[in-house]
């Protein structure tokens, strides 16, 4: 056995290391305070209905496959996955809607359509910018480890591409560049609607998101059972490489000895021994001692003005009319600018903007029958810690929700069946963050240079998970566990060469009554 390691999280970025290192020899076993696999990708009944609470939207499919690969197995023997036709269907009113389409071309002639032929040529120059983005910051940055200031970047990308880290427009807003493209309002605003998916302000994050387009465009995908499914294909193939999984048990503190990780606590006071402990949770937590005191040190503490967005998410199993439903839905506030400075201010937006994934529309435009399941997103401040949601507000955050939808041309079932998630919920699942479901907010040129990296200020505890590098996202959140696992490898390598002697401690057995669910 090349090594014993301890994942702490069973989220995707806790899978994905667990799979690569289990698959190359290393002895690996998970622990998590939940009973199931997969953390922020999650599922809870409504109405006898299991929905997608977490993450929906799957990009980046060669990530996956990769991670498959390398157990000798393949992504569609363990999921049912598709390519959806249309990304998503934006809204603005009942007679202004939008679709994007997995074909470029197509998308083209849906914005001239929508708004013109100047509006297709800015599409088409957005493309090319932010596709050369991409291509430029790939293989340097998000697929590579963390850097802490540009000249590093700079190096990876190459001092005879000078032009490339400009290109990357790290300096300038997004909304601000997208004015460049897009005279249309609706379209500077859908386009904008990018910066969301890590959490962070449109008018604050750098133009450098534009990727995250070039991303999606490269090809959305529809997984049978929602993210749930894929979180449990990837503790299968970790137990059949090995991997043990010890679910339903908190970790109480992380043991270090003689300077480094050397295993963990459980609440139950079990202790569990290793070379090596990977955190696939949240930095916040780590930093404010929520894994004890002498891990506390390992990473900087995190700034509740730092901290990004959180949301309200209604999961619910209702009838809906008028509109018709994409998997994806957009439908748009009237004035972007004011629902961001509500949002800064510290309350959820009056006239909020609000994503609706169809979980049971399959990228057609085909009527279901009957009730479907929808998730329902509007965002809020990460305040999850700090203010208490009462009923009166959860009523009035549900009608202003409605009054948007409603706007837009979709009706929702009244009453509706619903359970309301809160910042307060997502404080309670995700330790000392108030909620903030994408880490760091990704605001100004330094932010992607801030965000916690692979390594800690420990010697063989590191970090993996959405609040790490490369960012958030379920693509990104394998990356930063394959960065990990790759980073643990190599310092236990590195370890044994310099330092023969045996590390104290066992390998605990797997109790009976946390036998894996995969």
């Amino acid at each position: 056995m090349a090594g014993r390691v301890v994942i702490v999280g069973a989220g995707m970025g806790g899978l994905a290391s667990a799979v690569r290192l289990a698959a190359a020899g290393y002895g690996v076993t998970v622990v998590d305070k939940l009973t199931e696999v997969g953390g922020k990708a999650r599922q809870i009944a409504v109405d006898g209905r299991a929905i997608d609470a977490g993450p929906t939207v799957f990009t980046l499919r060669d990530v996956f496959d990769e991670l498959f690969a390398l157990a000798g197995r393949q992504l569609d023997d363990y999921v049912s996955v598709r390519q959806a036709s249309v990304l998503a269907r934006h809204a603005w009113g009942p007679e202004a809607q939008l679709d994007l389409y997995a074909d470029p071309l197509r998308s083209e002639a849906a914005i001239g359509d929508f708004a013109g032929a100047a509006a297709a040529r800015g599409y088409r120059a957005f493309r090319t910018e932010a596709a050369r983005i991409y291509g430029v910051l790939e293989n340097s940055m998000l697929r590579a480890g963390k850097v802490s200031w540009p000249g590093p970047l700079m190096w990876r990308i190459g001092l005879s591409r000078m032009g490339d880290l400009l290109a990357i427009r790290p300096y300038e807003s997004l909304w601000k560049v997208l004015g460049e493209h897009f005279a249309d309002q609706r379209l500077r605003q859908l386009f904008a609607r990018y910066s969301t998916y890590c959490g962070s302000s449109p008018f604050a994050t750098p133009a450098t998101l534009m990727l995250i387009a070039h991303v999606e465009a490269q090809g959305v995908w529809l997984i049978d059972g929602g993210m749930t499914a894929l979180a449990n294909a990837l503790q299968r193939i970790a137990e059949e490489q090995g991997a043990r999984f010890r679910l339903g048990h908190a970790v109480e503190r992380i043991e270090i000895t003689g300077g480094r990780a050397s295993g963990v606590i459980l609440a139950n006071g079990e202790r569990i021994g290793a070379e090596a402990v990977i955190v696939n949770a949240d930095p916040a937590a780590l930093g404010d001692g929520a894994f004890g005191a002498d891990a506390a040190r390992a990473v900087p503490r995190v700034k509740v003005r730092s901290r990004s967005l959180s949301a309200l998410v209604w999961l619910a199993h209702a009838r809906t009319s008028g509109a018709p439903l994409a998997r994806h839905n957009v439908f748009f506030s009237r004035d972007y600018p004011r629902e961001f400075a509500e949002l800064a201010g510290g309350g959820p937006p009056a006239d909020p903007s609000v994503y609706v994934c169809a979980q049971d529309r399959d990228g057609g435009f085909a009527s279901s029958n009957g009730r479907e399941r929808l998730q329902v997103i509007v965002n809020a401040p990460a305040n999850g810690d700090s203010h208490a949601y009462t009923t009166e507000e959860r009523e009035r955050c549900t009608m202003a929700m409605r009054r948007s939808l409603a706007r837009c041309g979709l009706e929702l079932e009244d009453p509706l069946p619903h359970t309301l998630l809160t910042p307060n919920d997502f404080a309670a699942l995700l330790p000392s963050t108030g909620g903030a479901i994408y880490g760091r907010a990704s605001h100004g040129w330094a932010a992607s240079f801030l965000r916690q990296g692979t390594r800690t200020r420990i010697p063989g505890l590191y970090c993996a998970g959405g609040s790490t590098h490369p960012g958030a996202g379920v693509p990104m959140a394998a990356l930063s566990g394959r960065l990990a696992a790759m980073q643990t490898a190599r310092d236990l390598a590195s370890m044994r060469q310099f330092h023969p002697a045996a590390m104290p401690g066992g390998m605990s057995m797997r109790s009976a009554t946390t036998e894996s669910t995969g």
